[in-house]
């Protein structure tokens, strides 16, 4: 029986509307996050895993040092709230600042800009206790309160899975697309089918993959080891149609720059070849 066709409508609370199978249906709220009336921001690029501890962060770095040298104007939103290391990563130890007009990025030496959480707490070591909704709020401020000025590309370091801020990116960030990270292991391969489907229920696309420790260049001997076993990429390459953008070795000397906040003295990214929206 049809709406509207029941002798039970009396309570409907459409009835007041006149339903009927001709009315117009609900069009979806729009969540979209405005920018500061002050930003120019070109492209943004999500940067995502299925889990944490392959690396997510280290990557999200060395792609804005690409496009940077490229000669882009990059900026990094750290989005990882709870678990921010991308300040770290580049040296960074002046905090951000507010005034009356809206929030100001930290700019590394290389020009980076860079927004975390980080550079507004005392402590780089305090830990953020906020529950999902505070959370999610936060990234929307790093994105529309912070001026962001003159960006050609905004690379968003996600937090891992699928939870409450990957959410709030995907439906309040205006994303050209993502880049999903991984590792070799079988078990990291379901967890990036986790992250494809994710993007395509919100309608992201998916630029393509970086598998990062995919292998250890002995410097002794030459050879090649694969510390986290064979890789099986190329199934969920080949099964959804997706672009491998690079094979990332495990590097200490990475690390060691990581560490020491001197990321952007890295000779090479292994990552300059990949293509980014125009």
């Amino acid at each position: 029986m049809g709406c509207g066709s029941s002798s039970d409508c009396g309570g409907c609370p459409s009835q007041s509307q006149g339903c009927s199978s001709s009315a117009q249906p609900q069009q979806p709220q729009d969540l979209t996050a405005p920018l500061h009336e002050l930003s120019s921001v070109k492209h943004v690029i999500g940067v995502v895993s299925g889990k944490g501890g392959v690396g997510k962060s280290s990557v999200t770095s060395l792609m804005a040092l690409t496009m940077a040298r490229k000669g882009y104007k990059v900026g990094i939103l750290d989005a990882d709230i709870t678990g921010p290391s991308i300040p770290k990563m580049f040296g960074i130890k002046e905090k951000a600042y507010a005034d009356e007009v809206g929030m100001y990025p930290v700019t590394s030496k290389g020009g980076i800009d860079v927004m975390s959480v980080n550079l507004l707490l005392e402590n780089d070591t305090d830990p953020v206790l906020w529950r999902g909704p505070i959370l999610g709020n936060v990234v929307k401020q790093f994105y529309s309160d912070v001026i962001w000025k003159d960006i050609d590309y905004l690379f968003v370091d996600m937090p891992p899975g699928t939870g409450d801020v990957a959410i709030t990116v995907y439906q309040s960030l205006k994303l050209d697309g993502i880049i999903i990270v991984t590792s070799p292991q079988d078990l990291v391969s379901m967890i990036v089918e986790k992250a494809v489907k994710m993007a395509d229920l919100m309608q992201v696309p998916i630029i393509g993959v970086v598998e990062n420790y995919s292998y250890f260049h002995c410097p002794d001997n030459g050879k090649d080891y694969k510390i986290f076993g064979e890789s099986h990429i190329e199934e969920i390459l080949q099964k959804y149609g997706l672009l491998l953008l690079g094979r990332l070795p495990i590097d200490p000397n990475i690390a060691n720059l990581c560490d020491a906040g001197d990321i952007e003295s890295i000779e090479t990214t292994n990552l300059e070849d990949v293509a980014l929206p125009q």
